[in-house]
């Protein structure tokens, strides 16, 4: 069920029909802080005050205008110098898919993503933070590391994703566990072929496991991103027996999901940060967050009909 809503959710008809839905806004309102930057701020500081990290993305994807590109990787500008000047840059960084910078337009899509992903690690490092670079279907991984790598020449502390549903994963999480490499790990959310990914949640959940334990066992920063409570008291289990400092590591969520969770491993002395998207290309995130939620995405089929 949750493939076949992704691959229907790309039909015109079927996104006009879902953005349409009152239910829909109201659904959207529980995962996004809101329009525009300024909500985006005010949870931010929420969080902050609940003891909780923040990693903001300034939603939108697939952009296949140049001019769009840029206007992105202004927005990430924008919004870490009011970070700065709002004193939250300590506890908040940036995620930014490089779709939304250009990498989908042509031939010159590598380069024109690679460029503006520097205007905004300039920015991210004069506000004092950090970014990470999303990762997204697996046609795009190499590009993605590949801009990765010519970033962290001059900018080593950028963040890289891996999905542990890729069967590639554990190779790439062994060649980027080294000192000072900040890499979060996800399950995945992207409807992939049985030819370069688990097709079985159950596999999948191993090759977490697996993929965990390279990144915590390692020299790097792993961010362990999982609504899984079982995989997070691994993760913690892991984390004590190899006596890992607690600003070695952080556990990584998404907003409105487990919130109470959240709170709770953040008290009990565990880094948390929470992956806050923010603005009107909502669409495609919130399409992801309901495949992953089987009654959620019921819940939506039987109103698309009413």
């Amino acid at each position: 069920m949750p493939k076949l809503l992704l691959a229907a959710a790309q039909t015109r008809p079927v996104r006009a029909s879902v953005s349409a839905l009152p239910i829909s806004r109201k659904m959207v309102r529980r995962f996004i802080a809101g329009p525009d930057a300024g909500s985006a701020l005010d949870v931010t500081r929420t969080l902050r005050e609940q003891g909780l990290a923040v990693t903001l993305d300034v939603l939108g994807e697939d952009v296949t205008d140049r001019a769009q590109a840029a206007a992105t990787a202004a927005a990430y500008r924008s919004l870490l110098a009011a970070l700065s000047e709002a004193g939250l840059a300590d506890r908040a960084e940036v995620s930014v898919k490089l779709s939304a910078l250009g990498q989908a337009l042509g031939a010159d899509g590598h380069r024109i993503a690679l460029e503006n992903a520097l205007s905004v690690a300039v920015a991210a490092k004069e506000a004092g933070t950090t970014m990470t670079l999303d990762m997204e279907d697996h046609t795009t991984v190499d590009s993605t590391l590949g801009i990765l790598a010519e970033l962290r020449a001059g900018y080593p502390w950028i963040g890289a994703v891996l999905q542990a549903a890729l069967y590639r994963t554990e190779g790439d999480c062994r060649d980027l566990a080294t000192a000072g490499s900040r890499v979060r790990l996800v399950k995945g959310a992207y409807a992939e072929p049985a030819s370069v990914a688990h097709p079985r949640k159950a596999d999948v959940d191993a090759a977490y496991r697996r993929c965990m334990d390279i990144l915590l066992r390692g020299e790097g920063h792993p961010m362990i991103a999982t609504h899984d409570m079982s995989l997070v008291a691994d993760a913690c289990a892991t984390a004590k027996q190899l006596d890992r400092a607690r600003d070695s590591w952080e556990l990584q969520m998404l907003y409105g999901i487990r919130t109470d969770e959240q709170r709770s491993l953040a008290a009990a002395g565990v880094d948390v940060r929470v992956y806050l998207p923010f603005g009107t290309d909502w669409y495609g995130y919130y399409i992801r967050r309901l495949a992953e939620r089987p009654a959620n995405v019921l819940f939506l089929l039987r109103n698309l009909n009413s």
